[in-house]
This record gives structure tokens, C-alpha cells and sequence, in this order.
């Protein structure tokens, strides 16, 4: 295992601004009366676990449960904290980027506990897009462009859209980001190393 990086998600203090990462992939977010709640559904409880981890050292309550369909789901309380954070990723009641946005490490650390695996034995890692909020993938996209990290854009037709990183320099600026993966992730993840 390489050094951390100086920018990597390690070495950045915790905001509530960082669970914006749970929204750039599958997260969803709900006012109610002047608060807001971020809440994301995962694949697997380790996921769900690093997740709930994440939104407490931001300094608000994480509550594991069970979606409907029997997938692991953590939300936030509802909080005023969050209500700026929720009028921002929304315009009416659809999820919408931020003008300028760009995902500092945290933020793409909880989006890859979120929505990230690897594939071709670790060649490639994808960040998971929200196939319910198509109009946010090109943004997305440009986003991640502007933390020096360029995507391809993929399964925009499929239930399962995202952004594919490829080639060294782009896998180990995203590794230098995110930081190594949580303990318990599975091992076969294909998290990017540096």
C-alpha cells in the first residue's frame, strides 16, 4: 500500500456538505418543513456500515434499515443542517447538480462507498450514477473532469449508468482521493490503488 496523499480523504476535516457525494451516484434527498434527511440505498451492509461511519463523523445520526426491496439502506436524521445541502441538489423536486460543482476527496470517497466497484480485475473503477436522474450524468461527468480526474460515461441506456475511470494517472488521482478502502469492503471490490 502507497502513501496518502496529501488531498486524500483522510487528511480533509469532516463537513455535512461531503454526504453531496451520496447524491452525485444513487442518494436521494427529502425536505420537510425547513430540514432535509440524505438517504442511500446500497448493495451491501459493508457499504452501508462504512456509510452510516461517514455521515456521524459529519457530525449527524446515521440509521441503517432495510429498503423495501431487502437492501441495505442508511439515512440521516432529518436536520436543518441538511437544508442547504438539499436546495442546492434540487431544482423543484428533481435531483440536480450544482452549477460549478466538484467533488473534493470526501465527496468522492462516500460516492465510491456508495456506488463504486471495479472491474477487469481492477483496470477500471466506476462511480455509480442515479438511473433515475438522467439529466445529472453529463454534469457528473464535467464534474469529475474538473477534479482532474477524466470519466466515459456509461450505461446511460441501462439500469446501471456511471462514470468509468481508466488508465493509471486517472485511477491513481482517484486512489489519492478516496484513500484505501474501508476494512471490511470486499476484497473483491477492485478498489484503485496507488
Amino acid at each position: 500500500m502507497g502513501q496518502l496523499s496529501f488531498f486524500s480523504a483522510e487528511s480533509v476535516p469532516p463537513a455535512v456538505t461531503d454526504l453531496s457525494g451520496l447524491l452525485a451516484g444513487t442518494g436521494q434527498v427529502v425536505t420537510a418543513n425547513s430540514a432535509a434527511r440524505v438517504s442511500v440505498v446500497v448493495a451491501q451492509s459493508w457499504r452501508a456500515r462504512a456509510i452510516a461511519g461517514f455521515v456521524e463523523e459529519c457530525g449527524l445520526a446515521a440509521e441503517i434499515v432495510q429498503s423495501q426491496e431487502g437492501h441495505p439502506l442508511v439515512r440521516t436524521e432529518t436536520v436543518l443542517d441538511l437544508a442547504p445541502l438539499a436546495s442546492q441538489w434540487t431544482k423543484g423536486a428533481v435531483k440536480s447538480v450544482p452549477h460549478g460543482w466538484v467533488p473534493g476527496p470526501r465527496e468522492l470517497r462516500i460516492w465510491a462507498l456508495a456506488d463504486g466497484y471495479g472491474e477487469n480485475d481492477g483496470e477500471r473503477f466506476v462511480l455509480g450514477l442515479d438511473p433515475h436522474a438522467p439529466e445529472t450524468h453529463t454534469p457528473l461527468s464535467l464534474a469529475l473532469i474538473r477534479a482532474g480526474i477524466a470519466p466515459t460515461l456509461i450505461g446511460t441506456r441501462g439500469s446501471s449508468p456511471g462514470l468509468r475511470i481508466t488508465g493509471r494517472r486517472r485511477l491513481t488521482r482517484l486512489a489519492e482521493n478516496i484513500g484505501s478502502p474501508p476494512a471490511a469492503a470486499d476484497p473483491d471490490l477492485g478498489w484503485p490503488r496507488f
